[in-house]
This record gives C-alpha cells, structure tokens and sequence, in this order.
C-alpha cells in the first residue's frame, strides 16, 4: 500500500497531474501506459513509487518501506508522467535553423540528411516517434532552412535536436552553424576588425 505522509512526500512529486479529455491511462502494476490524440507512451516506474489514477487525476505517491529513497524519485517520477500526459494531449516541438552558405536539410524515409559546410554531409536515423518537418525560411531576402520536430516524446525531441546541434554548433564569429530557433548567439569581434 502506499503512504501519505506529507512530511516524507517531495513537494513537487505531490502535485496532482490533471489528465484531459481524449486522453486515457492504464495502470498494471509500475507500468503506466498514456494514449492521445498525439500517441502512446508506456514507462514502467521504480517500485520506490506508486501511481494512482482517479477519474481526471493522477498521483505519484511514495510507497510505504520505501525509505529516504522514496521521496527522492517521487519529484521525478512526477516530471516524467507529467510529461507523458502532455506529450500524448499536446506534443513537444522543437525547431532549429541551418544558418551558412550552402546549407540544406533532406528528410527522407526515417533519415535527415544535413548538408553543413562540412567535407561530408550528415545523416542522421530519426527515431519513428519524432515527426520533422523541413521548410526554407525568408528573413530579409536571406534564406535558410529549419528542421521543424514534433513528438508526444520530449525526450526523443530534445536528443534528436541535440545531435543536430552538435553537428555543427554556431561559430562565434559570424553564427554560422546549427542553433535552435530563437537562440542568440554572442558574436565575437574578428581579429582584424575594421574602424568604424
């Protein structure tokens, strides 16, 4: 059974998670399966929790024996179910923009074929989870690439978006590489600066 003692339960791990309309929950054991409109993520949980699902509410609760322990992956454990929920209601999505001369994104059959300035081209497998999107954006009559992904998996975004990144992280000088969409990046002074 599971107990309820405020003073061992983690503050955020205590928090009710709202589940909306459209979106159902099983629970077998310390496996938790959440189906929506955006897919189907199942997780199995440490035994050191116990999660209860009542009507539109789930809860993270520490189970009895489990010690310090217990509270300790009860905050976590909330996080993570807590986005479940959200992934399979709403959805992650995560873009990034392709800024160089020459840049190009491909995405085809599973695989995202990057062209970066680099002597070889880079090719990634996209897990069947993550959906992505390839458009060509127009700023000021300067025109580059965005990656677009979206998934009810927020893991999956932020490694596949990470990777990318890394390919060919922005450079400090002129910005060129890889960034997310929205990041800024601090620009150096070149070395041989002109007067103004």
């Amino acid at each position: 059974m599971t107990e309820l003692n405020e003073g061992k339960s983690s503050r955020v791990g205590k928090q009710i998670i709202t589940v909306p309309k459209g979106v159902d929950v099983s629970i077998v054991g310390q496996d938790v399966t959440v189906k929506g409109p955006k897919g189907e993520a199942t997780r199995t949980f440490r035994n050191e929790v116990r999660v209860e699902h009542e009507d539109t509410t789930l809860r993270v609760l520490v189970a009895s024996g489990s010690g310090k322990r217990g509270p300790q992956f009860q905050g976590m454990s909330r996080a993570l179910l807590a986005n479940m929920v959200e992934g399979v209601s709403t959805g992650f999505k995560r873009s990034l923009d392709l800024r160089g001369v020459g840049y190009r994104a491909d995405f085809k059959n599973g695989t995202l074929t990057m062209s970066l300035g680099l002597s070889h081209q880079v090719v990634q497998a996209i897990p069947d989870s993550v959906k992505v999107n390839v458009e060509t954006i127009d700023v000021a009559g300067m025109k580059y690439p965005r990656v677009n992904l979206e998934s009810f998996d927020k893991e999956a975004v932020g490694q596949v978006a990470a990777r990318m990144r890394a390919a060919r992280p922005p450079e400090p000088y002129k910005g060129k590489g890889v960034r997310y969409t929205g990041e800024q990046i601090k620009l150096k002074a070149g070395k041989a600066g002109k007067a103004g």
